[in-house]
Protein backbone atom coordinates (compact mmCIF):
# COMPACT_ATOMS: atom_id res chain seq x y z
CA UNK A 1 0.00 0.00 0.00
CA UNK A 2 1.05 3.14 -1.08
CA UNK A 3 1.72 6.53 -2.91
CA UNK A 4 3.28 9.14 -1.71
CA UNK A 5 -0.18 11.07 -0.67
CA UNK A 6 -1.26 8.07 1.28
CA UNK A 7 2.44 7.74 2.61
CA UNK A 8 2.22 11.08 3.92
CA UNK A 9 -1.08 11.00 5.31
CA UNK A 10 -0.50 7.20 7.28
CA UNK A 11 3.08 8.40 9.36
CA UNK A 12 1.51 12.07 10.59
CA UNK A 13 -1.85 10.14 11.57
CA UNK A 14 0.91 8.08 13.62
CA UNK A 15 2.71 11.83 14.71
CA UNK A 16 -1.19 13.03 16.31
CA UNK A 17 -2.01 15.17 13.24
CA UNK A 18 -5.27 14.60 11.69
CA UNK A 19 -4.88 14.45 7.78
CA UNK A 20 -7.41 14.20 5.30
CA UNK A 21 -6.52 12.32 1.92
CA UNK A 22 -8.70 12.95 -1.17
CA UNK A 23 -8.30 10.42 -3.60
CA UNK A 24 -10.83 7.93 -5.35
CA UNK A 25 -10.88 4.03 -5.47
CA UNK A 26 -12.29 1.88 -7.80
CA UNK A 27 -14.92 -0.79 -7.40
CA UNK A 28 -12.84 -3.44 -6.28
CA UNK A 29 -11.00 -6.10 -3.49
CA UNK A 30 -8.33 -3.55 -3.27
CA UNK A 31 -10.48 -0.38 -2.27
CA UNK A 32 -11.96 -2.87 1.25
CA UNK A 33 -8.12 -3.54 1.62
CA UNK A 34 -6.97 0.21 1.51
CA UNK A 35 -10.42 1.35 3.73
CA UNK A 36 -9.63 -1.23 5.99
CA UNK A 37 -5.98 -0.63 6.48
CA UNK A 38 -7.01 3.04 6.91
CA UNK A 39 -9.11 2.39 9.64
CA UNK A 40 -6.91 -0.13 11.54
CA UNK A 41 -4.52 3.37 11.43
CA UNK A 42 -7.15 5.96 12.73
CA UNK A 43 -7.28 7.13 9.19
CA UNK A 44 -10.25 9.81 8.04
CA UNK A 45 -11.93 8.22 5.27
CA UNK A 46 -13.82 11.67 4.12
CA UNK A 47 -11.98 12.48 1.50
CA UNK A 48 -12.13 9.11 -0.11
CA UNK A 49 -14.17 8.41 -3.65
CA UNK A 50 -15.77 6.11 -5.43
CA UNK A 51 -15.21 5.22 -8.90
CA UNK A 52 -17.01 2.44 -10.69
CA UNK A 53 -15.26 2.41 -14.48
CA UNK A 54 -11.88 3.06 -12.91
CA UNK A 55 -9.90 0.47 -11.16
CA UNK A 56 -8.15 1.12 -7.43
CA UNK A 57 -4.44 2.92 -7.99
CA UNK A 58 -1.21 0.52 -8.65
CA UNK A 59 2.21 0.94 -9.31
CA UNK A 60 4.65 -1.50 -10.23
CA UNK A 61 7.79 -1.34 -8.18
CA UNK A 62 10.70 -2.88 -9.46
CA UNK A 63 13.97 -3.52 -7.26
CA UNK A 64 16.69 -3.47 -9.11
CA UNK A 65 20.38 -2.96 -8.06
CA UNK A 66 20.08 -1.84 -4.95
CA UNK A 67 17.60 1.28 -6.26
CA UNK A 68 14.13 0.74 -7.31
CA UNK A 69 12.13 1.41 -10.65
CA UNK A 70 8.23 2.63 -10.70
CA UNK A 71 6.32 1.33 -13.68
CA UNK A 72 2.91 3.77 -13.03
CA UNK A 73 -0.07 2.16 -14.95
CA UNK A 74 -2.38 4.81 -16.38
CA UNK A 75 -6.21 4.85 -16.49
CA UNK A 76 -6.24 4.54 -12.79
CA UNK A 77 -9.26 6.10 -9.97
CA UNK A 78 -7.21 8.54 -8.62
CA UNK A 79 -6.47 10.16 -11.95
CA UNK A 80 -10.67 10.82 -12.45
CA UNK A 81 -10.83 12.98 -8.73
CA UNK A 82 -13.93 14.15 -8.38
CA UNK A 83 -14.26 18.36 -8.14
CA UNK A 84 -16.98 19.20 -6.19
CA UNK A 85 -16.74 16.50 -4.53
CA UNK A 86 -13.31 17.37 -3.12
CA UNK A 87 -14.06 21.00 -2.44
CA UNK A 88 -16.66 20.22 -0.35
CA UNK A 89 -14.31 17.50 1.92
CA UNK A 90 -11.57 20.59 2.14
CA UNK A 91 -14.23 23.33 2.65
CA UNK A 92 -15.43 21.11 5.96
CA UNK A 93 -12.18 20.60 7.45
CA UNK A 94 -10.51 23.88 6.94
CA UNK A 95 -6.92 22.39 6.73
CA UNK A 96 -3.75 24.22 8.23
CA UNK A 97 -1.93 23.26 4.95
CA UNK A 98 -2.35 20.91 1.78
CA UNK A 99 0.49 18.86 0.77
CA UNK A 100 0.52 18.06 -3.41
CA UNK A 101 2.70 16.32 -5.85
CA UNK A 102 2.72 16.22 -9.75
CA UNK A 103 1.45 12.65 -10.84
CA UNK A 104 -1.97 13.00 -9.43
CA UNK A 105 -2.35 15.75 -11.91
CA UNK A 106 -1.28 13.81 -15.66
CA UNK A 107 -5.38 13.63 -15.97
CA UNK A 108 -6.91 16.63 -16.72
CA UNK A 109 -10.10 15.98 -14.77
CA UNK A 110 -7.69 15.31 -11.29
CA UNK A 111 -5.23 18.21 -12.61
CA UNK A 112 -8.74 20.85 -12.37
CA UNK A 113 -9.46 19.11 -9.36
CA UNK A 114 -6.64 20.11 -7.70
CA UNK A 115 -6.36 23.11 -9.30
CA UNK A 116 -9.77 24.71 -8.00
CA UNK A 117 -8.91 23.60 -4.20
CA UNK A 118 -5.45 25.12 -4.07
CA UNK A 119 -7.29 28.06 -5.47
CA UNK A 120 -10.02 27.82 -3.00
CA UNK A 121 -8.15 27.58 0.10
CA UNK A 122 -5.74 30.29 2.45
CA UNK A 123 -3.73 26.97 4.00
CA UNK A 124 -0.44 26.65 3.40
CA UNK A 125 0.26 24.23 0.21
CA UNK A 126 3.28 22.09 0.20
CA UNK A 127 4.65 21.26 -2.95
CA UNK A 128 6.39 17.50 -3.07
CA UNK A 129 7.48 17.80 -6.66
CA UNK A 130 7.57 13.73 -7.32
CA UNK A 131 8.70 13.56 -10.78
CA UNK A 132 8.21 10.14 -12.55
CA UNK A 133 8.65 10.13 -15.93
CA UNK A 134 6.73 10.40 -18.20
CA UNK A 135 4.03 11.63 -16.16
CA UNK A 136 4.69 14.89 -15.79
CA UNK A 137 5.11 18.49 -17.94
CA UNK A 138 6.02 21.42 -17.99
CA UNK A 139 2.58 23.08 -17.63
CA UNK A 140 1.89 20.86 -14.49
CA UNK A 141 5.02 21.50 -12.78
CA UNK A 142 4.42 25.25 -13.76
CA UNK A 143 0.83 25.19 -12.51
CA UNK A 144 1.90 23.82 -9.37
CA UNK A 145 4.89 25.91 -7.94
CA UNK A 146 2.83 28.89 -8.78
CA UNK A 147 0.53 27.88 -5.60
CA UNK A 148 3.37 26.44 -3.52
CA UNK A 149 4.73 28.19 -0.53
CA UNK A 150 6.80 25.45 0.46
CA UNK A 151 8.79 22.80 -2.25
CA UNK A 152 10.40 19.97 -1.53
CA UNK A 153 12.78 17.78 -4.49
CA UNK A 154 15.75 16.26 -4.28
CA UNK A 155 18.88 16.84 -6.42
CA UNK A 156 18.68 15.07 -9.66
CA UNK A 157 15.14 17.07 -9.67
CA UNK A 158 16.44 20.47 -8.93
CA UNK A 159 18.70 19.62 -12.30
CA UNK A 160 15.20 19.28 -14.68
CA UNK A 161 13.70 21.76 -13.52
CA UNK A 162 16.98 23.84 -13.85
CA UNK A 163 16.99 22.82 -17.22
CA UNK A 164 13.23 23.29 -17.97
CA UNK A 165 12.95 26.64 -16.27
CA UNK A 166 16.49 27.78 -18.22
CA UNK A 167 17.90 29.32 -14.30
CA UNK A 168 20.33 31.14 -14.35
CA UNK A 169 22.97 30.59 -11.21
CA UNK A 170 26.25 27.91 -11.64
CA UNK A 171 25.77 26.52 -8.24
CA UNK A 172 22.71 24.98 -6.52
CA UNK A 173 22.11 27.47 -4.36
CA UNK A 174 21.58 30.46 -7.16
CA UNK A 175 19.36 28.01 -9.60
CA UNK A 176 17.24 27.16 -5.95
CA UNK A 177 16.82 31.15 -5.60
CA UNK A 178 16.00 32.23 -8.95
CA UNK A 179 13.27 29.95 -9.13
CA UNK A 180 11.80 30.96 -5.53
CA UNK A 181 12.30 34.41 -7.18
CA UNK A 182 10.22 33.17 -10.22
CA UNK A 183 7.54 31.64 -8.10
CA UNK A 184 7.51 33.63 -4.71
CA UNK A 185 7.99 30.82 -2.83
CA UNK A 186 8.41 31.25 0.78
CA UNK A 187 10.90 27.94 1.19
CA UNK A 188 12.21 25.12 -1.01
CA UNK A 189 14.22 21.49 0.72
CA UNK A 190 16.61 19.61 -1.13
CA UNK A 191 17.18 16.27 -0.67
CA UNK A 192 20.71 14.81 -1.31
CA UNK A 193 20.28 11.16 -0.57
CA UNK A 194 23.83 9.94 1.70
CA UNK A 195 24.27 13.60 1.20
CA UNK A 196 21.97 14.63 3.42
CA UNK A 197 19.49 17.94 3.03
CA UNK A 198 19.55 21.41 2.90
CA UNK A 199 17.08 24.84 2.67
CA UNK A 200 16.77 28.47 1.71
CA UNK A 201 14.11 30.55 2.98
CA UNK A 202 12.90 33.31 0.95
CA UNK A 203 15.79 35.66 3.18
CA UNK A 204 18.18 33.34 1.19
CA UNK A 205 19.54 32.12 4.62
CA UNK A 206 20.50 28.50 4.24
CA UNK A 207 20.64 25.42 6.23
CA UNK A 208 22.28 22.34 5.88
CA UNK A 209 21.98 19.03 7.83
CA UNK A 210 23.97 15.78 6.91
CA UNK A 211 23.11 11.73 8.16
CA UNK A 212 24.17 11.64 11.50
CA UNK A 213 23.08 7.67 11.51
CA UNK A 214 24.52 5.57 8.58
CA UNK A 215 21.81 2.89 7.68
CA UNK A 216 22.39 0.22 9.13
CA UNK A 217 20.58 -2.64 6.70
CA UNK A 218 19.00 -1.23 3.65
CA UNK A 219 16.18 -3.06 2.55
CA UNK A 220 14.58 -0.18 0.38
CA UNK A 221 14.15 2.91 -0.72
CA UNK A 222 10.85 3.19 -1.70
CA UNK A 223 9.00 5.43 0.52
CA UNK A 224 11.98 7.38 2.12
CA UNK A 225 10.94 10.75 0.21
CA UNK A 226 7.51 10.64 2.03
CA UNK A 227 8.60 10.10 5.24
CA UNK A 228 10.93 13.30 5.01
CA UNK A 229 8.30 14.89 3.56
CA UNK A 230 5.92 13.77 6.48
CA UNK A 231 8.45 14.70 9.14
CA UNK A 232 9.27 18.66 7.51
CA UNK A 233 5.65 18.82 7.49
CA UNK A 234 5.47 17.27 11.05
CA UNK A 235 8.20 20.57 11.99
CA UNK A 236 6.18 22.99 9.74
CA UNK A 237 3.34 22.43 11.89
CA UNK A 238 5.00 22.11 15.42
CA UNK A 239 6.83 25.00 14.74
CA UNK A 240 10.12 23.42 14.98
CA UNK A 241 13.82 25.08 14.56
CA UNK A 242 14.43 24.47 10.76
CA UNK A 243 17.64 22.37 11.24
CA UNK A 244 15.68 20.38 13.96
CA UNK A 245 13.05 19.53 11.12
CA UNK A 246 15.90 18.46 9.00
CA UNK A 247 18.16 16.12 11.17
CA UNK A 248 14.71 14.46 12.17
CA UNK A 249 13.41 14.02 8.80
CA UNK A 250 16.50 12.89 7.59
CA UNK A 251 16.54 10.13 10.56
CA UNK A 252 13.04 9.18 9.78
CA UNK A 253 13.99 8.50 5.95
CA UNK A 254 17.13 6.48 6.89
CA UNK A 255 14.78 4.01 9.43
CA UNK A 256 12.11 3.89 6.40
CA UNK A 257 15.02 2.47 4.39
CA UNK A 258 15.30 -0.06 6.66
CA UNK A 259 11.80 -1.78 5.99
CA UNK A 260 9.96 -3.28 2.93
CA UNK A 261 7.85 -1.05 1.32
CA UNK A 262 6.68 2.41 2.57
CA UNK A 263 4.95 2.53 5.63
CA UNK A 264 5.56 0.03 8.35
CA UNK A 265 3.17 -2.77 9.34
CA UNK A 266 3.41 -1.81 12.97
CA UNK A 267 2.21 1.31 15.09
CA UNK A 268 4.73 0.29 17.49
CA UNK A 269 7.73 1.43 14.59
CA UNK A 270 7.05 5.15 15.66
CA UNK A 271 7.11 4.93 19.38
CA UNK A 272 10.86 5.83 19.42
CA UNK A 273 9.95 8.72 17.13
CA UNK A 274 6.89 10.41 19.12
CA UNK A 275 8.76 9.61 22.74
CA UNK A 276 12.15 11.43 21.24
CA UNK A 277 10.14 14.16 19.61
CA UNK A 278 7.71 14.59 22.64
CA UNK A 279 4.94 14.48 21.18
Amino acid sequence: MGGAPFNVARHLKAFGQNPILITSLGSDSLREEILHAMSQYGMDVMGIQHDDTHPTGRVQVHIEGGGHRFEILPMQAYDFIHSIKAQKTILSVHPELVYYGTLAQRNEISRQTLKALLHGTEAAKFMDINLRAPWYDKRTILDSLQYANIIKLNDDELQILAEMFELSGSSADEQVANLMNRFNIEKTVITCGEEGAWQIDRDGAKIEAVVKNKITKLVDTVGAGDGFAAVCILGSLKRWPAIMTLERAIAFAGVICEIRGAVPDHADFYIPFAREWDL
